[in-house]
């Protein structure tokens, strides 16, 4: 048997339970593998076959002890602006269609969301299956794949999680289930209680009342609790607190910022603040210009705002500036994109690499790779080989610069600004150390090594296990 994680709302903690769950399931040494039908979401991940699947899917099979496969998240969409999403269909660029024509796929797109969860089922026995958004949105029930439409095709029994920390728990969890289709409804065997800030003997009063008016067994009431875990998408960067440390590291907050999980280890060692643009980067200790779906789009509102020419003057002053993927382009001197990506044309980048990036085929690189870093001092020349994964459009031609990786990217002279297309590079312990050691000691600044930390996947299971019944939900997977 398999088991189904809805929401009543975005951001509730679904793909954290699925997580948790999976972890708990795989220590008892229950065969388990992680499947979201739809994912929409700007930070993803790249197999080892060279498929793209959302980051949350990547973390869940981790959690799992499986390696992660297309069939987890056999759609993935991927926003461009103007109401138009790239579609991902099982790992490779499938179109880019605006909303209302993607609807128009919905047969389709469900038939091969539920033949990867039978396939998926079939080689490892038993699925968890994380929902996307609300359940409860009744104007998207003729076309929602990855609730209700999926919810009847697979027929599995439903945990219902909400968040405490928004407010109106009430509200959310009876609203939610009554409103839920007449056959959809009697699926839901369970609730869990999210995010919940204070001694949860508080609630029990609640609990009560929930089980009462829902007629559904609350099944635990989870604790809200920091473990490293990466983000799902654009809703987590307002839950982001810059830490109290000495050292300032910008990330420009760009319109269709993509993949900003890769900076989330640097924010455990130093004051990470992803900046808007327009906003003032003076007193950064360093600048970085993350991924985007849309290069074109926010290269020409870093302009206008009046953000690229403050990174043209950070650099002028001596502050290190690091461009990835999307940001490694902007950093050169043109993008030119033959329609491709955006309106054929010819953009002016930075001008802070001596690199130009042409657009000219709807064709994306997605592979893992490992590369060495050059020796350039003082920032590359200790990072060592290091690895990640490549998602890009377009091809980056390097002139007088030389290369920051073997046969990738580009660095200054002075080895202050370099690019790179490697995401995750900083989820490499020795490029963080590299990084940081640098800059904390130019501020005169001690810097002291990473330590390696627990296993997350552990502390969320150790997390699920105290707080939730889980004797309630191991009966479907036996």
């Amino acid at each position: 048997m398999s088991l189904m994680v809805l929401g009543t709302s975005s951001h509730a903690g679904k793909s954290t339970v699925v997580a948790a769950l999976c972890r708990v399931l795989a220590n008892k040494g229950i065969s388990v593998a992680p499947f979201k039908s739809q994912n929409m979401s700007l930070n993803s991940y790249v197999t080892s076959d060279g498929c793209e699947i959302g980051i949350a899917q990547a973390m869940q099979a981790f959690a799992a002890r499986v390696e992660p496969r297309p069939e987890m998240n056999p759609v993935l969409l991927k926003p461009k602006g103007d109401a138009t999403s790239q579609v991902v269909l099982m790992g490779h660029p499938y179109k880019d269609v605006p909303a209302r024509e993607y609807y128009r796929e919905t047969s389709f797109l469900l038939e091969k969301a539920v033949g990867a969860a039978r396939l998926l089922e079939k080689e490892y026995g038993h699925l968890v299956v994380e929902g996307a958004g609300g359940a409860a949105e009744m104007n998207l029930y003729s076309r929602d794949i990855a609730n209700i439409l999926l919810a009847r095709a697979l027929q599995y029994p439903i945990i219902l999680v909400a968040d405490i920390e928004r407010g109106g728990i009430f509200a959310q969890v009876y609203g939610t289930i009554k409103l839920l289709p007449d056959d959809i409804a009697p699926l839901v065997k369970g609730i869990i209680i999210n995010k919940f800030r204070g001694d949860p003997a508080i609630f029990a009063q609640g609990v009560d009342i929930l089980e009462e008016i829902s007629g559904v067994p609350v099944l635990g009431v989870l604790p809200f609790a920091s473990i490293e875990l990466p983000s799902e998408d654009s809703l987590s960067l307002g839950d982001k607190k810059a830490g109290g440390f000495p050292v300032r590291i910008a990330v420009i907050r760009l319109p269709h910022i993509s993949n900003f999980s890769d900076f989330e280890a640097l924010e455990h060692r130093a004051r990470v603040e992803y900046v808007p643009l327009g906003v003032s980067l003076e007193d950064f200790d360093c600048i970085i210009v993350p991924g985007t779906k849309n290069t074109v789009n926010d290269l020409a509102q870093m302009w206008r705002s009046g953000t690229a020419d403050m990174i043209v003057s950070a650099r002028e002053r001596g502050t290190p500036i690091i461009g990835i993927c999307g940001g490694y382009q902007m950093l050169g001197k043109e993008v030119i994109d033959s329609g491709v990506e955006s309106c054929k044309g010819t953009y002016r980048g930075l001008g802070i690499l001596d690199v130009v990036t042409r657009f000219d085929r709807y064709e994306k690189r997605t592979e893992q790779v490992t590369l060495a870093a050059r020796p350039v001092r003082p920032i590359l020349s200790s990072f060592g080989k290091v690895s990640g994964y490549e998602i890009h459009m377009g091809v980056t031609e390097r002139g007088a610069d030389r290369e920051a990786f073997d046969g990738d990217g580009a660095v200054s002279g002075d080895g202050l600004v370099f690019g790179t297309y490697l995401h995750g590079l900083f989820s490499n312990t020795p490029a963080v150390d590299a990084l940081l050691s640098f800059l904390y000691t130019r501020r005169g600044l001690q810097y002291t090594a990473s330590q390696s930390s627990n296993d997350p996947y552990e502390d969320l299971a150790a997390l699920f296990l105290r707080h939730v019944r889980t004797e309630a939900l191991l009966r479907y997977f036996t």
